[in-house]
C-alpha cells in the first residue's frame, strides 16, 4: 500500500512538473488540445470540435434564397464504388448540383440538411472571397498591396515584398511550419492558443515572396488579419455582410475563435455550417461572381483566383485547389478531413462532400484518392440518368 501511495505521489509530481514546464515554455495551449481532442476520444481535429471553442455568429439575412431541386432530384441511386468509399471514410453529406439545382443529396451518421460541420480549410477560399470583396469595396487597393501597409512588423527586409496576393496564393515566404502531428508546431499553437494575432505577428519572412507555392495556414490567418484591419469589422461580420446575407444562406453559421470577447477568428479554418450553404460558394465562383442575379465579386477576380498563379505549381490559384482530372478544368474548396466543394464550370456541375476522414494522397497528385472517386462517380451517376 505504501509503495502504491509513493507511486501516485511520484506520478502526481511528474504531471505537475510537466504542466509547469508547458507554462514556462509558452506551450500551455497543449493542455487545451489534450482536453478537446484526446479526452473526447479523438486523436485529431473532428467535425464538431467547434463546440469546445468560443465562436462568433455569421448572421444570415432575412431574405432566404431557397435551393432549387432538379427535376431529377434523387432519382438516380449512388454507385457501389461511391457507397463503399462513403462508408469507409465516414461521409456525412454528399451532394451533386447540376445547373444550380440540387440533383442528388444524401446524408449519413445522424447528419442532415441543417447539420453544422467544421469547414476546416475550406474557409481559406471564403477568406479569399472576402479579399476580393474588400478590394471591390476599396478597403484594400489590390492584390499587390504590401502586407507592411497593414502591419509594420512586416516592413523590413524580405517582408517588404510580401503582398496580400502572396498570402492568398500561398507564396509569402513566412517561417511557418505546416505540421499537423507535432503538438509543439506553430500549427497546433495557432489552433489552441488564446492569442492568434500575437502568434502571427511573431513570424518572419525568410524566403523570397511571390515566387513559388508553399501551403501555409499562417498565410490565410495573416490575410484575415489584414481584412479585419482594413474593413474595421470582424471577419464574421464582414463574411455575413458580404456573402451570408446576399447569398440567402439558410442558416446562421459560426466561426471558431481563439478566445472569447475580443477573440480573433481562425481565418485559415473552422467555419461551421451545412453542406447546402457551403455549396453556395461553389455557385458564386462557378458563375463568375454572380449569385441570384447580383455581381457580388468581380469576374476578373474570380478568373484569377481559380487558375494557377505559378507555372510549375499548377495545383493552386488564390485560395482554391486546382485539378485537370478527366481533362476537366476543376477548382475546389478543400478541408483536411476531406471536406470538398468541387466546381466543374464547363459541365455546370458542383460536388459537395463532408465527412470524418479522407484517403491517402496519390503519387504525383495534390489530392487524395477519395477526391478522384467523388468526381468520377458523380459523372457515372449523371450518365446513368441520361
Amino acid at each position: 500500500m505504501r509503495i502504491f501511495k509513493k507511486f501516485l505521489k511520484g506520478l502526481l509530481a511528474i504531471v505537475i512538473l510537466c504542466i509547469l514546464l508547458l507554462y514556462v515554455f509558452d506551450s500551455e495551449y497543449i493542455l487545451k488540445g489534450v482536453r478537446v481532442v484526446y479526452m473526447t476520444g479523438h486523436n485529431t481535429a473532428y467535425l464538431d470540435d467547434y463546440t469546445h471553442f468560443e465562436n462568433r455568429t455569421i448572421e444570415k439575412g432575412t431574405a432566404d434564397i431557397p435551393w432549387a431541386l432538379h427535376e431529377d432530384y434523387n432519382t438516380v441511386t449512388s454507385t457501389d464504388r461511391l457507397n463503399k468509399i462513403n462508408e469507409e471514410l465516414g461521409t456525412v453529406a454528399y451532394l451533386i448540383i447540376k445547373n444550380d439545382s440540387i440533383w442528388y443529396e444524401k446524408y449519413a451518421d445522424g447528419f442532415g440538411v441543417e447539420s453544422k460541420t467544421n469547414s476546416f480549410s475550406m474557409a481559406k477560399s471564403m477568406v479569399t472571397a472576402m479579399l476580393g470583396k474588400a478590394i471591390m469595396e476599396g478597403y484594400i487597393k489590390s492584390l499587390n498591396q504590401p502586407l507592411g501597409d497593414f502591419f509594420p512588423e512586416f516592413s523590413e527586409g524580405l517582408a517588404t515584398k510580401t503582398t496580400v496576393g502572396d498570402l492568398s496564393s500561398m507564396s509569402s515566404g513566412l517561417n511557418w511550419e505546416e505540421s499537423y502531428k507535432s503538438p509543439f508546431s506553430i500549427t497546433a499553437k495557432a489552433y489552441y492558443d488564446t492569442d492568434i494575432r500575437e502568434v502571427l505577428l511573431g513570424l518572419e519572412v525568410v524566403e523570397e515572396p511571390g515566387k513559388e507555392f508553399k501551403y501555409l495556414s499562417g498565410n490565410t490567418q495573416l490575410l484575415g488579419m489584414v481584412i479585419e484591419k482594413a474593413t474595421g469589422k470582424t471577419l464574421s461580420e464582414y463574411l455575413s455582410k458580404s456573402f451570408w446575407k446576399p447569398m440567402g444562406m439558410e442558416q446562421d453559421a459560426i466561426w471558431q475563435l481563439d478566445s472569447e470577447d475580443s477573440g480573433m477568428e481562425k481565418a485559415y479554418c473552422c467555419v461551421a455550417s451545412n453542406a447546402r450553404d457551403f455549396a453556395r460558394f461553389g455557385v458564386l465562383f462557378k458563375n463568375k461572381g454572380v449569385f441570384a442575379g447580383k455581381q457580388l465579386l468581380p469576374k476578373e477576380f474570380i478568373e484569377l483566383a481559380t487558375k494557377k498563379r505559378f507555372k510549375k505549381d499548377d495545383m493552386y490559384g488564390y485560395g482554391f485547389w486546382l485539378s485537370d482530372h478527366l481533362d476537366k478544368k476543376i477548382f475546389a474548396m478543400r478541408g483536411i478531413l476531406g471536406q470538398y466543394v468541387i466546381c466543374i464550370p464547363e459541365d455546370d456541375v458542383i460536388i459537395v462532400r463532408l465527412g470524418h476522414n479522407r484517403g491517402q494522397f496519390v503519387d504525383g497528385e495534390s489530392f487524395t484518392h477519395d477526391f478522384f472517386v467523388f468526381v468520377e462517380e458523380a459523372y457515372k451517376m449523371l450518365q446513368n440518368a441520361s
